[in-house]
């Protein structure tokens, strides 16, 4: 499988070319806060719950092990990544 993205320091790049099966329902060991900083079409999906339109600006936290999915969109994706301890 193609891993669909890169790391730089605190952001992450979600590459739109890699296959849709490699965004993957999946799970983290620890919290996540996430800012959006660019990208078009994509969508972000929790466990339970439909899925919402990531737009640039746009702030959300993933809790520890709570299961989640991107959804591809129609350029690359640019997100940061603060991890966080309760």
């Amino acid at each position: 499988m193609v891993n669909p993205y890169f790391d730089s320091a605190d952001c992450r790049l979600f590459l739109a070319w890699a296959p849709s099966e490699s965004f993957v329902w999946h799970r983290d060991k620890e919290d996540r806060k996430i800012t959006v900083l660019s990208g078009d079409g994509w969508c972000f999906q929790f466990e339970d719950c439909l899925p919402f339109v990531l737009k640039r600006g746009s702030k959300f936290t993933i809790n520890a092990y709570e299961y989640h999915r991107l959804i591809k969109g129609k350029n690359d994706l640019l997100v940061r990544i603060t991890r966080t301890n309760k």
